[in-house]
């Protein structure tokens, strides 16, 4: 089960090490083994994410998830979109841009960071919606249920994290994004930039999450309408059930946009991962497949969890995993007006994490669960986290 899951992972670690050490030297192999290590330690709450999502799919949109996803992730966000970023903002040309990022490192690395107050909004406001949509949802099992109760109480109101989003958007944009930080020591007025980049993460995640949404409540309904009483949990957890009686995932448009929502999540998990490996090095290669080499471990971890059905056994790691998401959103959009290392980012979503794995063991002590067996979880009343 693990080398099926992670052979690819391993492989691609051993071809991405030994052509760092044959391009670059020791020096060159030290550095891209530390960005894939910052690229896993800053994700691993993006793949818990990922895995409640993924699980939904069929095993057709999964397999494409660690196709084609794996290709938009690796080269698409860790090489292509940092030059797509210094040519927008530079008015660069493509070849300009790469010649750019090959032959004058320094200035390619100064245009990135210049960029960073439009894309700290975008993501940040992106995933601080994934987080409030969760927090504001009733859930049958409550982490921090001092916190959780109420707000899934507030979140009857529909518009309710739309209407924060917008009010912390505003906060931000006029205070860090006056003073925003363009370098090093330089700042400049970026407040326009953030409020629409911001606006553009929001409006981005209401279309991508909305249409998913949209096809998969469609999928339910017309799988009400077919199956007989038997089936109709099955229709209601996202799918439906074979001669067999086994669940079959989401598939068709339904698929296709939480696909979408899923890149676009990763994209959002990454911008602190490209902006942070430029404190480790300018040079676009080393980065892309440092960074490259953690994304698939990401991507493999996902599957992993999705397979072992871990989110089922530990109920808690979905809710450390989104608390990590707020956390981030809330770092990012910081990081407009303030310096904050990324060492910080990924121990906060570390320390959420694993406190939430600890309370799923401690909850599955307490009703007698044994991860990996069918213990009747399903059948368990509301059980309440005691932290």
């Amino acid at each position: 089960m693990l080398l099926r899951t992670f052979g690819w992972s391993f492989g691609v670690t051993i071809a991405g090490l030994a052509l760092a050490f044959i391009l670059w030297g020791w020096e060159g192999f030290a550095v891209v083994a530390i960005l894939s290590i910052l690229e896993i330690s800053l994700s691993f709450d993006n793949a818990v994410v990922n895995a409640s999502v993924l699980g939904k799919m069929n095993e057709f949109w999964q397999k494409i998830f660690l196709t084609i996803g794996i290709l938009i992730a690796v080269f698409g966000m860790r090489l292509v979109f940092p030059l797509l970023i210094v040519g927008i903002t530079a008015k660069l040309g493509p070849i300009e841009t790469i010649d750019l990022a090959i032959n004058d490192k320094d200035r390619y690395e100064e245009l990135v960071t210049a960029a960073h107050p439009s894309i700290a909004a975008f993501g940040g406001i992106f995933l601080l919606m994934i987080f409030l949509d969760f927090i504001f949802e009733e859930r049958e099992h409550k982490w921090l249920a001092w916190l959780e109760k109420p707000l899934a109480r507030l979140g009857k109101l529909d518009v309710l994290s739309v209407l924060v989003a917008l009010g912390v958007l505003l906060i931000v944009g006029t205070t860090y994004g006056a003073d925003a930080l363009v370098g090093d020591h330089e700042t400049a007025d970026k407040t326009a930039t953030v409020l629409i980049s911001g606006m553009l993460g929001l409006i981005t995640y209401l279309v991508v999450g909305g249409l998913s949404e949209h096809f998969e409540n469609k999928l339910e309904e017309d799988e009400d309408d077919d199956e007989d009483g038997e089936n109709e949990g099955a229709a209601k957890a996202g799918g439906r059930r074979d001669a067999n009686g086994k669940i079959i995932g989401l598939a068709g448009k339904a698929a296709f946009f939480l696909f979408l929502y899923l890149e676009v999540l990763d994209a959002s998990f990454s911008f602190d991962g490209v902006i942070g490996a430029f404190a480790i090095t300018n040079d676009i290669f080393e980065m892309a497949l440092g960074l490259g080499i953690g994304a698939m471990y990401v991507r493999s971890l996902t599957v992993y969890l999705v397979r072992k059905g871990t989110l089922d056994d530990y109920v808690y790691l979905e809710h450390g995993a989104h608390y990590a998401i707020g956390a981030l959103a809330v770092v990012l959009l910081v990081t407009i007006g303030q310096h904050i290392n990324e060492v910080i980012t990924g121990v906060i979503g570390v320390a959420l994490i694993g406190a939430a794995f600890a309370s799923s063991v401690i909850r599955n002590r307490r009703i007698g669960h044994e991860p990996g067996k069918d213990n009747g979880q399903g059948a368990e009343p509301e059980v309440e986290a005691k932290v």
